[in-house]
């Protein structure tokens, strides 16, 4: 049977695995282990189970784990994160895409989401006036600054941004098992942020 100081021994490995300060935590994580609750250590299996991906390298799930973290503005996982894809052989150049694509998208997915819930002609015809230089000639692969950017769209609930860049995925040969884990990899990060803050 699971009990607290099962909760606490998950916790601890939890903030080791992000490289936390062992006396790391949150109001979140503490509920967690005064509640006893079990989720942490389906958090835990989570994260582990979505940076091992078969169809993802380490060092794009770390980067795509990154723009989540920028996202969200979660300084603990973007300091993990940018450290990771450091680790992993990420040039600073890539690091830096990824940081930029997170912001990029912000801009789009309010701008395509307003476009989306008021659908009238006159917004809809109209130039977006925002610079998106990097998408066409990021540091990153092609398909790859796509996937994050629809990782991240996927995140900030875009309907239209999420339905364009899976478009553009598949006409760049990506394929859906490799988006589905990029998704994937972006709730978990996402539901970690409500956790390690």
């Amino acid at each position: 049977m699971f009990g607290i100081a099962d909760t606490k021994d998950v916790k601890d490995d939890l903030v080791e695995d992000l490289g936390l300060d062992e006396e790391y935590s949150s109001s979140s994580l503490d509920a967690l282990v005064d509640g006893d609750s079990r989720y942490i250590k389906d958090l835990r299996v989570n994260l582990k189970k979505t940076l091992q991906s078969d169809h993802l390298s380490e060092k794009e799930t770390a980067l795509i784990a990154l723009a989540i973290a920028v996202n969200e503005k979660n300084e603990p996982l973007k300091k993990y994160f940018r450290s990771l894809s450091g680790e992993l052989e990420a040039t600073e150049e890539e690091i830096g895409d990824a940081v930029a694509c997170a912001s990029l998208l912000a801009a789009n997915n309010v701008l395509y989401r307003f476009r989306h819930f008021v659908d009238k002609e006159e917004y809809n015809n109209q130039s977006a006036g925002i610079k998106m230089n990097i998408m066409a000639k990021p540091k990153l692969e092609k398909e790859f600054f796509e996937l994050i950017s629809l990782a991240v769209s996927a995140a900030n609930g875009c309907e239209l941004c999420v339905q364009s860049h899976e478009q553009s995925l598949l006409k760049l040969d990506s394929n859906e098992e490799r988006i589905f884990d990029a998704i994937r990899l972006a709730s978990v990060i996402t539901s970690l942020d409500k956790i390690v803050y």
